[in-house]
């Protein structure tokens, strides 16, 4: 199948070697909600065996449906890392509670901490320092945190990104004294640009973690710009703004073509640029995500530097 055959009418902006695409998206990740896996009969139609689900815990979701969600896809055969989300969880004793029940009936040994989409705490904890500080994780094989390359307003209210640098470098003078392998996921973006240049800069600034680039899956344009609004997404909207501006591509789906492509191509003239995986949210459906990474090379379970 030829790397650009795609079901829209629409030609990307250019059209990267086949073989740079497939590796870019080796070892992609994917996230599901308990009430979307509910959905899904067999992930195994879906997903290559081995790859990585993050199973995103919203506020109001009870932990007995987060736990069964994590035992379901470790039966069939995923790595599975469960968000904990810092905001919504009352204290330390709940915390322990989750990781005991998340080990004992799931043997889960990864995780995402991050502060939450909620703009007070409900408990003891605000962020995911606080959580990592526990040591209720230091028996984890993997823990990933969360990443902002276009800021985020919730913690620099001022658009600058001053207290989101500063968590970093604490999350990454962590990661040289735990024995856990380390990395970070991002909100979604639509435009490699601000992309590759806040890698770079978390470079120049001694950030080594491994980045975990987000990105939105194939979906209606309005429930993008939707989701996009309410998550904050900074200036790579304009991407989405202006593809509704017209007409001839207003009705057709937005697929991140152009996104992967052009980072792909990066990662391959620029081999330790810091992207060690794209993670996908699936926006417009873990099938119709699932089906557009198979067609575009993305086959390969995690590899064993990601395990």
């Amino acid at each position: 199948m030829a790397l650009l055959n795609f079901r829209r009418k629409e030609t990307p902006a250019f059209s990267p070697a086949r073989e740079d695409v497939e590796a870019f998206l080796e070892g992609y990740s994917i996230e599901v909600m308990p009430r979307t896996a509910e959905k899904v009969e067999d992930f195994r139609d879906l997903l290559p065996k081995g790859s990585r689900v993050y199973i995103a815990h919203i506020d109001g979701t009870p932990i007995d449906e987060m736990v069964a969600t994590a035992k379901r896809l470790r039966g069939e055969g995923y790595k599975v890392m469960p968000h904990f989300p810092a905001r919504i969880i009352k204290d330390k004793a709940t915390l322990a509670d989750w990781i005991a029940r998340y080990q004992g009936e799931a043997d889960i040994k990864q995780a995402l901490l991050l502060g939450g989409g909620i703009s007070e705490p409900q408990g003891d904890f605000h962020c995911s320092m606080q959580l990592i500080e526990t040591g209720l994780f230091d028996r984890f094989e993997r823990l990933h945190v969360a990443g902002h390359p276009e800021g985020n307003k919730d913690i620099d209210p001022n658009g600058s990104d001053e207290n989101v640098m500063e968590a970093l470098r604490w999350k990454q003078a962590f990661s040289e004294r735990t024995d856990a392998k380390m990395a970070m996921a991002t909100q979604f973006c639509f435009d490699a640009k601000p992309v590759i240049d806040w890698v770079n800069r978390l470079n120049a600034e001694g950030i080594e973690l491994p980045v975990h680039i987000g990105i939105a899956g194939p979906a209606k344009l309005q429930t993008l710009i939707k989701f996009a609004i309410a998550c904050g997404v900074g200036p790579s909207l304009k991407v989405l703004q202006k593809r509704a501006m017209d007409v001839s591509k207003l009705l057709l789906p937005y697929e991140p073509d152009d996104v992967i492509c052009a980072l792909a191509a990066h990662k391959a003239a620029n081999p330790d640029f810091g992207i060690e995986a794209v993670h996908f949210f699936p926006l417009g459906g873990i099938k119709t995500n699932a089906t557009w990474a198979i067609e575009h090379g993305g086959k390969s379970a995690v590899p064993a530097s990601q395990a």
